[in-house]
């Protein structure tokens, strides 16, 4: 039993969580590339994302693995998020520091969702059963470009709240 689910019901919640936390790093990022943002979108994806991540820890594992590892950095880049969007209010290398960690957070999250979809989804698993083969490889390596092209164009792209301040268009 974790946190008074059995270790099915867990994973589900787990599971779950991790998926808002992709669907709205998804829809924040891409909103926030095209210059809008959404507060509450961005609330929902770092907490879920966080979750995720700290939910991640709760499971019965022997040892460091490559989850854990994932976890630890996921926390800590997630932390500089945090601190970038709600203490520094994303202003002057503020805004830079948040676009490159929200991205990694999602990027971080979408690498165990293809990790995860080679190992349980049969007609993945058969294109790469270990997760060298060059299938996995190729998947992990668009998805890489895809995270930085997203944050290359949010870093690139003039926010909402610097659009209306004239001293941010003299620097950008």
């Amino acid at each position: 039993m974790i946190l008074g689910l059995s270790l099915p019901q867990f994973i589900a919640f787990h599971v779950a969580i991790s998926l808002v936390g992709i669907a709205s790093g998804l829809l924040a990022l891409g909103a926030l590339a095209a210059g809008r943002f959404h507060p509450r979108m961005h609330a929902l994806f770092l907490a879920t994302t966080l979750l995720t991540s700290l939910t991640g820890f709760l499971f019965p594992f022997r040892g460091f693995t490559p989850a854990i590892g994932v976890g630890v950095i996921s926390t800590i880049v997630l932390v500089a998020a945090l601190a970038a969007l709600y203490g520094f209010a994303r202003r002057g290398v503020a805004r830079i520091v948040y676009a490159v960690t929200a991205t990694v957070a999602l990027w971080l999250n979408l690498f165990v969702l293809v990790v995860q979809g080679f190992l349980k989804v049969p007609a993945l698993n058969v294109l790469a059963p270990t997760g060298t083969e060059p299938p996995f490889l190729a998947a992990q390596a668009l998805l890489l470009i895809a995270m930085l092209v997203l944050g290359a164009a949010i870093v690139r792209r003039r926010q909402p709240s610097e659009a209306l301040n004239p001293a941010s268009r003299a620097t950008a």
